[in-house]
């Protein structure tokens, strides 16, 4: 599935989110405190984005190094950015050393593992003590009237949207994926309970996007 949306992947992402989702991804970058000469991973990197924002801030000496499952998001990724590593890997197994990571992030693809506390370990295991562990992905909103919207949102138009682009079963994956994406609350305790400490998140976009953030402990 992954495959066959790569190439509307971009358009559709700045459609369907206004343009704000690379705001969302540097809020996510800032988040990991990676800085010069530090090594961080980007998980479920699909075309890239948050990798690429991540590499501005590790800068020539370090690396930003993007993994994904979807050979066809890899190359539109390398494609997007040359200088830059991107490989195949799966986010419940993977392919890296424990603690070889300053950071690792997943900016949209959590609500995709097969198995949410899997992934968040394993990410956990790639960072290093007192590295990070970023998360970014949608939420649903509690409170009307941005719940209402939201509903209308993800249940009638990105359907549509999906049906236009010639890939309805994606984005009807889509709009479920967000719908049973677990609460705030649920992936912090899920983070601690894969050995991550001082864990906060922030609610944003109106309240459809969250941002969390964890600290790896020795």
């Amino acid at each position: 599935m992954f495959d066959r949306i790569a190439a509307i992947y971009d358009p559709l992402n700045s459609l369907m989110t206004a343009g704000l989702h690379h705001h969302w991804r540097q809020r996510a970058a800032d988040l990991a405190e990676v800085g010069p000469g530090d090594r961080v991973l980007d998980v479920a990197a699909g075309t890239g984005d948050l990798t690429i924002e991540l590499a501005r801030r590790v800068g020539a000496d370090g690396e930003a190094l993007g993994c994904d499952f979807s050979d066809e998001m890899l190359r539109r990724a390398r494609r997007k950015a040359p200088d830059l590593r991107f490989e195949h890997g799966d986010a419940l197994a993977l392919p890296y050393e424990d603690g070889e990571f300053a950071a690792a992030t997943v900016g949209f693809g959590a609500r995709n593992f097969a198995d949410l506390e899997t992934g968040l370990r394993e990410m956990a295991r790639v960072v290093h003590p007192g590295g990070r562990v970023v998360v970014l992905d949608f939420t649903t909103p509690a409170r009307p009237p941005l719940s209402t919207f939201f509903r209308l949102w993800f249940d009638r138009a990105v359907p549509i949207i999906g049906r236009i682009s010639g890939q309805p079963d994606a984005y009807r994956y889509l709009s479920r994926s967000v719908q049973r994406y677990p609460a705030p609350a649920v992936i912090a305790a899920h983070m601690a309970g894969c050995g991550m400490r001082d864990i906060r998140y922030v609610i944003t976009g109106g309240g459809i996007v969250t941002l969390h953030v964890g600290t790896v402990t020795g």
